[in-house]
């Protein structure tokens, strides 16, 4: 698969350039939208979830964006991953190129709009008065741990998806429920410590306490959870590749 993805390094940059492009074609907003949205987001959810939760969290709006913004990176990535090969069926019936190229195209394009929109995050921890620590030179590290968390889902979501067409339906019914089940709108330290080890077999859950650990409490992140993380990701993407490869040979008379 590295073979493939040197040899046609230029159709992949060539791909996520067009995923970046067309996902704002014909807005008047453009690249903007990656920051709008978001905010309009925690906006709504900063008015409303303090009076379900009774939250007295500091800077509750800052917290929600540590916590919204990688969320909403997942998501999409999921989501668009999921169908990426469905949707580029024409194209896969008539010429050939390495098909990995199209689920790696989205989760860079994502990775690149969510970087922008990281943006975000510094201004508010700017404005909020909470500034930035030495452990920010965590947070690429983190980002790669996510990344690929997300690129080995998407290889095995993307590929089942061509053969049960229900997968996307149900991958979205899921990703809502493991929105509520992820400490994004309320702090993982709501929960007592004999059962706050469940919430923590959940990747995002990890992910998302060690971004606001580095980001808003400024804190070294829990780095034995985030390695375990990360070597479950890596298996993940070895095995869903090998799936990946193997359910590739059908694509062109399925989709």
């Amino acid at each position: 698969m590295l073979k493939n993805l040197r040899d046609y390094r230029e159709l992949l940059k060539s791909n996520v350039k067009k995923e970046i492009r067309g996902k704002y074609k014909g807005s008047i907003l453009g690249i903007l939208w990656s920051f709008i949205n978001p905010l309009l987001t925690a906006l709504v959810y900063a008015i409303v979830f303090p009076f379900i939760l009774r939250s007295t969290q500091d800077n509750y709006v800052t917290f929600l964006i540590i916590g919204i913004l990688p969320w909403n990176f997942f998501v999409t990535s999921i989501n668009q991953g999921t169908t990426t090969v469905l949707q580029n069926g024409g194209i896969i019936k008539k010429v050939y190129f390495p098909r990995e190229i199209l689920p790696i195209s989205i989760i860079l394009s994502n990775l690149v709009n969510f970087l922008i929109s990281c943006l975000i995050i510094f201004l508010f921890l700017l404005v909020s008065g909470i500034g930035f620590s030495p452990y920010i030179f965590f947070l690429p590290l983190i980002i790669l741990v996510q990344t690929t968390f997300q690129m080995g889902i998407v290889f095995i979501t993307s590929a089942i998806n061509v053969y049960i067409r229900d997968a996307e339906y149900i991958i979205n019914f899921l990703l809502n429920m493991l929105f509520y089940a992820t400490p994004i709108l309320y702090s993982a330290d709501l929960f007592p410590p004999k059962i706050s080890w469940i919430l923590n077999l959940n990747p995002m859950a990890v992910v998302t306490n060690c971004y606001r650990d580095i980001l808003y409490y400024q804190n070294l992140p829990h780095l034995k959870s985030l390695l375990a993380v990360f070597l479950g990701s890596l298996v993940l993407l070895f095995l869903s590749i090998r799936i990946f490869k193997r359910l590739e040979k059908g694509f062109a008379e399925e989709v």
